[in-house]
């Protein structure tokens, strides 16, 4: 139930050339403690509820635990959550043994994009494609807990 993951700008949108899937998702936080985040996410007909502990000193990892709930679950959770929900585009790209995942934000976080992938251990050796640009995990005002509450839209 550890998640270990990295996260990258981007430089092109050249990912979407060799995407797998796409889906649009909805998601907002019943919590933001970044001790305790609490998750509700909707991707097509398929909702989930997501709990995410405090992440490890170098951010990349942290507890993660994640349960499906129906569509009608997650639609009345999202009514309860906290003021700014995100919306974005994932696409899943496959790069050797490794799977990004390219979020395309929306909304008030239109134009920031940002691919994770997660990792079986943090010093896992993966191939960077050329459309990754520089490494921001771990810093903060890219999670998405964060967004929720301060969006691209008003960064300087």
């Amino acid at each position: 139930m550890i998640e270990i993951e990295r996260k990258f700008l981007i430089t092109s949108n050249s990912y979407r050339e060799h995407a797998s899937s796409k889906a649009v998702l909805t998601q907002g936080y019943l919590s933001s403690n970044p001790e305790r985040t609490v998750r509700i996410r909707l991707s097509d007909q398929t909702g989930y509820i997501t709990i995410k502990g405090k992440s490890n000193e170098s951010g990349l990892s942290r507890f993660e635990w994640e349960k499906e709930i129906s569509k009608s679950e997650a639609e009345a959770l999202l009514e309860l959550c906290e003021e700014t929900l995100i919306s974005k585009t994932r696409f899943k790209v496959r790069i050797e043994d490794h799977l990004f995942e390219v979020d395309e934000f929306d909304g008030p976080n239109k134009g920031l994009v940002i691919a994770e992938v997660e990792l079986g251990s943090e010093n896992e050796v993966f191939s960077k494609p050329n459309w990754l640009g520089d490494e921001v995990t771990g810093d903060k005002k890219y999670y998405n807990s964060n967004l929720s509450q301060h969006p691209f839209c008003d960064w300087d």
